[in-house]
């Protein structure tokens, strides 16, 4: 049985180069993006998710066991909750759990792979920074789907590009293929006529 008090988040201070590789990952928090983020969430989900601290740790704590997460991603539900069950609790594999059900939430919703953290970027303070890019995608793509569930400035988000379906007949395909791109080239007209390769052999 482990000692009691001894878990995965009472890791003492790293050193050398596990250090430099965790400040160089904290370099890369954006504290600006945070109150933005907070203030998105905050308004998204309304008054009972309360404000974080202001600062990494604060930011942290807040999300840290998934409940912001859960009803942030259930805000933003146009139909049934993504997040069946948002229940608050001390034990850590629970909110490991919960930050899990919303990372699997929000790429139903559509957030790629690419743009996701890991549940140990935030429950361990691991990459925060990763962090605020899911949420960041996650509101690009609230903005982007206009579906009337975000609450919000429009501006906090860019739109992402929206894709561009175009249907072709059979024939529109077929005639498609006949036709020579320029970048291929062409040799229509083409012939050897005129070209000399250097200076004929001479025969001695």
């Amino acid at each position: 049985m482990a000692a009691k008090g001894v878990g995965m988040a009472n890791k003492g201070p790293s050193y050398g180069l596990s250090r430099q590789v965790q400040d160089k990952i904290d370099s890369k928090y954006d504290q600006e993006l945070e109150q933005v983020l907070v203030e998105w969430i905050s308004r998204q989900c309304g008054d009972e998710v309360g404000k974080p601290e202001p600062g990494k740790m604060g930011f942290q704590t807040w999300l840290k066991d998934g409940c912001v997460l859960g009803e942030l991603i259930n805000s933003l539900a146009a139909g049934d909750k993504l997040v069946k069950k948002i229940q608050s609790s001390t034990m850590a594999f629970k909110q490991m759990e919960q930050i899990s059900q919303f990372l699997s939430a929000a790429e139903k919703y559509g957030v790629t792979k690419t743009d996701m953290f890991q549940t140990v970027d935030l429950w361990e303070g691991k990459d925060l920074a990763a962090v605020q890019r899911t949420l960041s995608a996650l509101g690009s793509l609230a903005v982007t789907k206009e579906e009337g569930t975000y609450k919000g400035d429009p501006n906090w988000f860019f739109k992402k590009a929206q894709e561009n379906r175009r249907d072709f007949s059979d024939d529109q395909l077929k005639a498609g293929k006949n036709v020579i791109g320029l970048q291929m080239g062409s040799n229509k007209g083409a012939s050897q006529e005129g070209m000399s390769y250097g200076r004929p052999r001479q025969i001695l």
